[in-house]
């Protein structure tokens, strides 16, 4: 399987809304150059992704990349074959895996994607404060080491994954001729970090896919001089937040 978006660098909407706003933002931005896809999540699951994709095709042929938030930590039998039966039968093109529940979870998803020739995107290390050991950040509007000494928790929690976790997610996924690749966009040294990694295991030519921009404090900018030559921005509240979708998405493209 190919790339999952074949253009060096895009945009995706991140489309966490309700299907009447996915629409808008499809038919405004179909024909913009640089909207490589569109990300569809777990907003949908009421109405069935089979009516997202239709609706996505009534404007566009552009990947519609499914974000389970996270799939692929379910155990390693069964669940997987059904899972990417019910992405095939939708036509979802593409699934973003976050395999934290280890590296036979990894596997056995990914060949479960692989074998039904969906793009598979591996994402490692997540956005968010707190996400791996040794990480006491606070995020922007909140102080959790208050809130949870509010609680009663007495000591000072940090992120649950150990340091090195996505260093791990992302070289089994590159051995396994993974190409596509969530990185954190607020954290452009880490993605720095992760391209090398990458490539040293073998994959010459990665493409990033980044969220963490403009609501959560990231440049697209920055991003993408950190990913390099393939790099994807997903965009979220940027783009289905404003009131002028298409304006907001060729803006957004210019900064890439």
């Amino acid at each position: 399987m190919g790339k999952v978006i074949p253009i060096d660098k895009s945009i995706i909407p991140a489309c966490d809304v309700m299907l009447d706003v996915f629409e808008e933002i499809v038919e405004e931005t179909a024909d913009v150059e640089k909207v490589g896809a569109y990300k569809v999540g777990v907003s949908f699951l009421d109405i069935g992704l089979k009516i997202v994709v239709d609706t996505a095709r009534k404007y566009t042929n552009k990947p519609i990349i499914y974000d389970h938030q996270k799939a692929g930590t379910d155990i390693h039998e069964l669940v997987p074959d059904k899972f990417m039966d019910a992405m095939l039968k939708s036509r979802i093109d593409a699934v973003i895996l976050f395999p934290e529940a280890g590296p036979v979870t990894q596997y056995e998803w990914t060949i479960a994607a692989q074998k039904r020739d969906l793009g598979v995107i591996v994402g490692g290390e997540m956005t968010h404060p707190r996400y791996l050991e040794d990480d006491l950040s606070e995020g922007k509007n909140k102080n959790y080491t208050q809130i949870f000494g509010d609680i009663g928790i007495e000591k000072n929690l940090t992120g649950y994954m150990r340091k090195f976790a996505p260093d791990d997610m992302y070289e089994l996924a590159t051995k396994m001729d993974v190409t596509d690749f969530v990185v954190p966009g607020n954290k452009p040294e880490k993605i720095k970090h992760y391209k090398t990694l990458i490539i040293d295991c073998g994959c010459s030519k990665p493409s990033f896919f980044s969220p963490g921009f403009v609501a959560q404090g990231g440049e697209i900018s920055g991003g993408a001089k950190a990913a390099g030559k393939r790099f994807h921005g997903i965009i979220g509240r940027g783009i289905y937040q404003v009131d002028n979708k298409r304006q907001a998405a060729i803006e957004l493209t210019g900064k890439l």
